[in-house]
């Protein structure tokens, strides 16, 4: 699903994009702010992973992001990795989480 949301063959509020990395908006919030970071080229999960340029990248993203939208007082920047660990779609995403009070531990 995510590599069609990449493609713009699925609608999405994106809030970033550039020659490798697209961020928008989740379309089931866990908070106030609540974007995903994704790769553009397709990587399953962080198990495969094996680009510290691509790795460094997204966490890069992911920090730039939270200042823009406004999360100076902290935010929380999840990867759910393989069923156990929650994650739902195969393709890697940096959840953004912010705008309320994040709790530990988280679930």
């Amino acid at each position: 699903m995510f590599c069609r949301i990449v493609n713009g063959e699925i609608p999405s509020r994106r809030v970033f994009e550039d020659d490798t990395i697209v961020a928008f908006a989740d379309v089931a919030p866990q908070a106030p702010t609540h974007v995903l970071v994704v790769p553009r080229r397709h990587v399953a999960s962080l198990d495969d992973l094996h680009d510290p340029a691509l790795a460094g990248r997204l966490l890069t993203v992911a920090a730039g992001l939270a200042s823009t939208l406004g999360l100076g007082g902290g935010y929380r920047v999840v990867v759910n990795t393989g069923p156990d660990g929650g994650q739902t779609v195969s393709h890697l995403h940096l959840h953004i989480l912010g705008g309320r009070q994040m709790n530990w531990p988280p679930g």
